[in-house]
């Protein structure tokens, strides 16, 4: 927070972090209204929809991450954010928005959120000295759910206190579609002289390079690996937090958005741990995965709201842990030329196994109940994390054997000459 950059770069978020989780809140609660009947394959449907363009785009955005002055693209991508919320937010409050409506801009937002997401990943990088990146990365965190702390409660209140309705929802929205204001502010009043852009590889093949890169770096595809899977089957809290305070607890507008609170109270203590840590070993990330998916199946398991509210806290911090960890790791061991492209293909398996898993999730809770949402969830995010770290242990132990073999024909061969 020493550096004048960082701060003003910081609050920016704070405000269109609180916005974004509430229009999250307000979306969802949106899809329950206008999908009455199938609202958990409709929400199913809205998250996959959503993340779908962290698949197919996020390695081109990488590419023009890498390529075009970040501050710049973050304040295209903000206004691209706010302008498919402003449209929703406009059919909700006059009462026209249909479930395809949803869809459709969803998908739009999505569409620039993959944009963001590795510019606004690597961008950090550029704005602090290498010492600071850790701490950078874990205040991030912070801010992020700092804003989700008050972000989904106030979406919930502000539902309820305008009607409880999809209209009252919309206003929710729009608010959320004036918050991407601050990031472009502040981002249009950094110091550029204090901004460190290294430059890229401008030639042919630089997205092939972009994932050769990853591909020559076990240690690299282990985190991707578990990513992958903690992404996919047990990071749905939209859908689960959903469908667990309607389907299960019987719980209004309000106590959904308490849920996603208290759930950011352990978030923010992860975050802010993580901040203080000046290194991210693999052990870490491998633990505090593991540690997750346990928390999700035991959330799961809750016989009660009250029970399962206070354990979200914890679910939040392990998550939080294994997302800052995970993030963190791949920015101190990535080079700078190539930084924009490994975090898009981060973000693209991160956030890109949504739309694999979450209408899986959704189909889960219509068939089964709310409560295997999270039991499956987890108990695939467990068994995918063990069995990538085996696959990286026995590949390391090979590794090593090769090389000994290596070094040891070398001295043979030398001792021979010799």
């Amino acid at each position: 927070m020493a550096n004048p950059n960082y701060r003003r770069y910081a609050a920016g978020g704070v405000v269109s972090n609180t916005g974004t989780w509430m229009q999250r809140v307000a979306q969802d609660w949106l899809v329950l209204e206008l999908a009455a009947g199938s609202g958990a394959t409709a929400l199913g449907i809205t998250t996959g929809l959503q993340f779908l363009p962290f698949l197919l785009l996020t390695p081109f955005a990488g590419l023009v991450a890498d390529r075009m002055p970040k501050q710049r693209l973050l304040q295209l991508t903000n206004l691209g954010m706010a302008l498919p919320a402003a449209v929703l937010g406009v059919l909700a409050v006059t009462g026209t928005a249909e479930v395809w409506h949803v869809y459709v801009l969803a998908l739009l937002l999505g569409a620039a959120s993959a944009f963001d997401a590795p510019a606004r990943q690597s961008f950090v990088s550029e704005l602090v000295d290498p010492v600071d990146l850790t701490n950078a990365v874990g205040l991030n965190s912070a801010s992020f759910n700092a804003a989700r702390l008050v972000g989904p409660g106030l979406a919930g209140v502000l539902i309820a206190a305008f009607g409880g309705g999809a209209v009252a929802t919309g206003w929710v929205i729009l608010l959320n579609a004036l918050s991407y204001a601050a990031p472009i502010w502040s981002l249009r009043h950094l110091d550029t002289s204090r901004i460190d852009a290294a430059p890229a590889n401008r030639g042919p093949g630089a997205i092939r390079e972009g994932v050769a890169y990853v591909r020559a770096r076990p240690d690299l595809l282990l985190v991707l690996s578990l990513v992958f899977f903690a992404g996919t089957f047990g990071l749905n809290f939209q859908i689960t937090s959903a469908l667990m305070a309607t389907e299960v607890y019987g719980k209004g507008p309000e106590e959904f958005g308490l849920l996603g609170t208290v759930l950011a109270i352990g978030s923010l203590t992860g975050s802010l741990l993580a901040a203080r840590r000046t290194n991210v070993r693999h052990r870490l990330v491998v633990g505090a995965a593991l540690a997750f998916g346990t928390m999700v199946v035991l959330s799961g398991l809750m016989p009660s709201y009250l029970t399962f509210a206070l354990l979200a806290p914890v679910t939040g911090l392990t998550a939080l842990t294994f997302i800052t960890s995970a993030n963190t790791y791949m920015q101190l061991h990535t080079d700078a030329g190539v930084r924009g492209r490994v975090m898009a293909l981060y973000m693209m398996i991160f956030m890109g196994g949504t739309p694999l898993g979450a209408p899986i999730i959704g189909w889960i809770g219509e068939e089964y109940g709310a409560r295997w949402t999270l039991v499956g969830g987890g108990t695939l995010t467990i068994v995918g994390v063990v069995v990538s770290a085996a696959v990286h242990l026995r590949l390391d132990r090979a590794r090593r054997e090769r090389d000994d073999v290596v070094d040891e024909s070398a001295v043979r061969t030398a001792s021979a000459a010799f």
